[in-house]
């Protein structure tokens, strides 16, 4: 998906300089692109993305926000996505980063859907909350009648989390569950461009609207032209039915037909494919 890939490459190029945004980022990519696990009776905490370049950013902020370092490994794709990816994995002081995150809580349990402090946070930290869960698992199609940006979801909760996220800045979205994939969908234009404007993909942004734009305008011509060709199969349909009845009216008139029938009717037959306003025209003196 070429469109995606751009808005990803954007996304990882932009840096918030906010640590409240940094960090909201960073949790919504951790719970979107994997989240917990227990290994040898310890919890580990894990991401899976799909760039060695995004692989290397989550790498570098948790270690300049938490102080972690991470594992990197190549691994094969989960989540029905196909072909290689990259896992974040911190395993020494993985319960610690969980706690610090928000995606366990203070019981040490889980947190299904997104911490509440991320949900309710600044303008900026949603938008961040966004950013990270797009470049965990986001896509985003061409515009056209099906065009659409969607973020699959480890859960309805976070799915929900996320809607409620988005509706605080001016997102419309809709939690939907597709064969068994919890996912946050952004079906219309504007929604699509506002998203992709809020979580720092303004470039692209920019780029999607102009080719909604060009692909509206053909879409336009398209509908005239086809419009045309059904007006002008109508009117030729109309002037063979036509043309079929003065044939039969002057075959049982013969001669009893009066003058001005006869002669609208040599007119007709004389015009066949023409309109009823061309035939106007070829009359002599043009009728209207």
């Amino acid at each position: 998906m070429p469109l995606t890939v751009d808005v990803k490459s954007e996304l990882v190029s932009l840096r918030d300089p906010r640590p409240t945004a940094r960090v909201a980022e960073l949790t919504a990519l951790l719970r979107f692109a994997g989240g917990l696990h227990s290994i040898a009776g310890r919890v580990a905490v894990e991401a899976e993305v799909d760039s060695e370049r995004l692989a290397r950013r989550v790498a570098r902020e948790l270690a300049e926000i938490y102080g972690v370092r991470p594992e990197l490994a190549h691994v094969q794709a989960s989540g029905g996505r196909t072909g290689i990816a990259v896992a974040v994995r911190v395993i020494d002081q993985g319960e610690t980063l969980a706690r610090q995150t928000g995606l366990l809580d203070q019981r040490r349990r889980p947190v299904r859907g997104l911490p509440n402090k991320l949900t309710t946070g600044s303008r900026g930290d949603l938008a961040a909350v966004w950013r990270g869960a797009f470049l965990a698992t986001g896509t985003l199609t061409d515009p056209g009648r099906s065009a659409s940006l969607e973020i699959a979801c480890p859960s309805s909760e976070a799915a929900m989390a996320l809607v409620g996220a988005g509706a605080r800045i001016g997102i419309a979205s809709k939690a939907r569950e597709v064969r068994g994939v919890h996912r946050v969908v952004v079906r219309e234009g504007d929604a699509i461009r506002l998203a992709l404007f809020e979580m720092g993909a303004r470039k692209a942004a920019s780029e999607w609207e102009q080719l909604r734009q060009r692909r509206e305008v053909r879409a336009d011509v398209n509908r005239l032209v086809n419009f045309d060709d059904a007006n002008l199969r109508r009117s030729a349909q109309a002037a063979v039915a036509a043309c079929a009845r003065v044939e039969r009216a002057l075959e049982l008139l013969g001669d009893d037909v009066p003058e001005h029938l006869r002669s609208a009717g040599d007119l007709r037959l004389a015009h066949r494919d023409a309109s009823l306003d061309e035939l106007g025209h070829h009359a002599d003196p043009p009728l209207t």
